[in-house]
């Protein structure tokens, strides 16, 4: 609830670009700005992108990318939200789920059935607030020497109506978003 205390977060945008240097405006220029280089993945720049600025600065940001999916056997696709990302000063306003919520409005008009992310396993609550659940199954993802097993958690949510996640294994097509 907004008051004059705590005002509502002001709504997210699609971007036309996202460059690093306005990734380096919310989250600083740290070598590993989102604590996941440990894991020595390959990852796919975005293709969409949506963001939350105040006072002109751009505080947060999400991106979406189209990816080639099996599950069980069947070719599938699901749209990667990835580059979620809040200014440390900022957090706790709401705005990941600003950025998050109009990523998948979008997402939502790209055709697959389901939303696909990867996690640290402190994120997983406020994902789980947000509407997305974990797999509990291993989840392959490609790299440039083959597949490996995903070491983040991999988080999925339905884009249309109550889509059910499908039973079997699970192996992106692609390096992870």
């Amino acid at each position: 609830m907004a008051d004059h205390l705590h005002p509502a977060p002001p709504a997210a945008v699609r971007l036309t670009h996202y460059t690093e240097a306005e990734k380096k405006e919310i989250l600083g220029d740290g070598t590993d700005p989102f604590g996941v280089a440990y894991a020595g993945l390959t990852w796919l720049p975005k293709e969409h992108h949506f963001g939350v600025r105040l006072e002109g600065r751009l505080v947060a940001h999400a991106g979406l990318f189209r990816l080639p999916m099996s599950i069980g056997g069947d070719s599938t696709e699901v749209v990667g939200v990835g580059g979620v990302a809040v200014a440390p000063d900022v957090r706790g306003r709401g705005l990941a789920r600003q950025v998050v919520t109009a990523a998948l409005e979008h997402a939502r008009t790209m055709g697959p059935r389901h939303g696909l992310l990867f996690c640290r396993r402190p994120l997983v609550p406020l994902y789980e607030r947000l509407g997305w659940r974990a797999l509990d199954q291993d989840v392959h993802v490609e790299q440039p020497g083959g597949p490996v097993l995903m070491p983040l958690r991999t988080m999925v949510t339905p884009l249309h109506g109550r889509a059910g996640w499908p039973a079997g294994a699970v192996r992106l097509l692609s390096f992870p978003m």
